[in-house]
């Protein structure tokens, strides 16, 4: 029998999450055949099979952590000797029955009754899951008695604590002092991709003083051109949202103040201008926040946009973003407006400069330029800026391009190549 080794599924990733395996023990698998997903901090990772067989042990389970490198599951491939395969594991059972067991080890090392094994001194020693299992009872670990080597602290031994009558009314006060009458119920571990969305967040917030800026925009315009479009391009196959028209209004605002698509590099004393403008859009995906961007926007077509942000939006909601459209943003659109939301205080989403909230659209009274009271369609925006090089005027000068191009619409197309 083979061991199949969890590959190496992106730069920096050492472990992921078995969100769902596609096979069970003895069943036949397919070179190719998808095995198993994975969720990574990044993405959600399909890992398929890379010859055919018979699977005979998963090694992971599903929730459990898997570590790049580490056997992920075992199979005998077509053509093994069976024989062969027979006297290994034989081979094995005798070392193994040869061998202390788990339990016997356990024995070995289990200290009597009358005598608690005592840590050295130090740091307790105990596995990062069990110091885990600890914090979530509010426990201390120089209250628990190890019963592994060197006084180390097993599950156990944490298990066997909350049993005590004393320790478990101890616990309960803690709990209630802490949380008030509340009682949780279920604790679950940050994992994947909000684990990785809670890191850079904090890091955004904590680094980079956030400037903001609001805005009403009058789409009245906008709305009514991209009704008459909707049936064009959905004769071509695709779904025109307005999106596209917030992107491709945005790449020529850029053109005009390309500070706003400038990034500052980590030494924070150069500052990195991009000519290509590569739009995130953020999504709120299954997993958690994914900001996929939409590469070149400056040289796209408004339908050639509207397929990418199909494509994106699509797989962001399935988990299945590919790394390279996650990475090379350079400046990010939220828009919290979809789900309902009127105002937002955007945090950005570093490195890139900044990042806008949109709004939901809504018809309020306004007047004309002759003081009369119309219906129109306003849309509230929110700007994050990085103010260590972008200040008020910047931002407020480029919104203003942005808004007269979302504006009056038909002015995008005297600037279509």
């Amino acid at each position: 029998m083979s061991d199949f080794m969890l590959p190496d599924i992106g730069e920096g990733i050492v472990e992921c999450e078995v969100v769902e395996w596609r096979v069970a023990e003895g069943d036949r698998i397919e070179e190719d055949q998808p095995v198993v997903e994975v969720m990574t901090d990044k993405a959600l990772v399909e890992i398929t099979a890379h010859e055919a067989g018979v699977v005979t042990k998963l090694y992971v389970e599903q929730g459990q952590i898997a570590k790049v490198h580490a056997p992920l599951y075992a199979y005998q491939a077509d053509g093994e000797d069976a024989g062969e395969a027979k006297a290994s594991n034989d081979s094995s059972e005798a070392s193994s029955s040869s061998q202390p067991s788990a339990a016997e080890k356990q024995a070995e090392t289990q200290p009597s009754p009358t005598t608690p094994a005592v840590a050295t001194q130090g740091k307790v020693p105990a596995s990062p899951a069990v110091r885990r299992l600890v914090r979530e009872h509010q426990l201390q670990l120089t209250d628990i008695a190890g019963s592994g080597k060197d006084g180390r602290v097993l599950k156990e031994d944490v298990l066997a604590h909350l049993d005590q009558p004393g320790e478990a009314a101890s616990m309960s006060s803690r709990e209630t002092s802490s949380r008030g009458s509340g009682d949780v119920s279920r604790v679950e571990p940050l994992r994947g991709m909000r684990a990785m969305m809670a890191k850079r967040m904090v890091e955004s917030a904590s680094t980079i003083p956030h400037f903001h800026y609001g805005e009403e925009i009058d789409v009245t315009q906008l709305l009514a051109m991209r009704e008459r479009l909707k049936p064009l391009a959905e004769a071509l196959g695709e779904r025109l949202t307005l999106m596209p028209f917030f992107m491709k209004a945005m790449a020529l605002a850029i053109a005009e103040s390309p500070i706003i698509n400038a990034q500052l590099n980590q030494a924070g004393d150069e500052l990195h201008y991009y000519a290509q403008c590569n739009i995130g859009m953020a999504v709120d995906s299954k997993a958690g926040l994914l900001v996929p961007n939409v590469k070149g926007v400056e040289r796209l077509t408004l339908l050639e946009i509207a397929r990418e942000v199909g494509r994106l939006t699509h797989a962001a909601r399935e988990g299945r973003v590919d790394q390279a459209d996650l990475k090379g943003g350079t400046i990010s659109i939220s828009n919290i407006g979809a789900l309902g939301g009127t105002y937002a205080a955007p945090i950005i989403n570093a490195p890139e400069a900044a990042i806008v909230a949109i709004g939901k659209t809504q018809w309020l009274p306004r007047f004309d330029d002759h003081g009369e009271v119309q219906r129109r369609a306003i849309m509230t925006v929110t700007w994050a800026g990085d103010h260590r090089f972008i200040d008020g005027g910047t931002i407020a000068r480029f919104c203003n391009t942005w808004k007269g191009f979302l504006e009056a619409p038909d002015s995008i197309l005297l600037h279509l190549g």
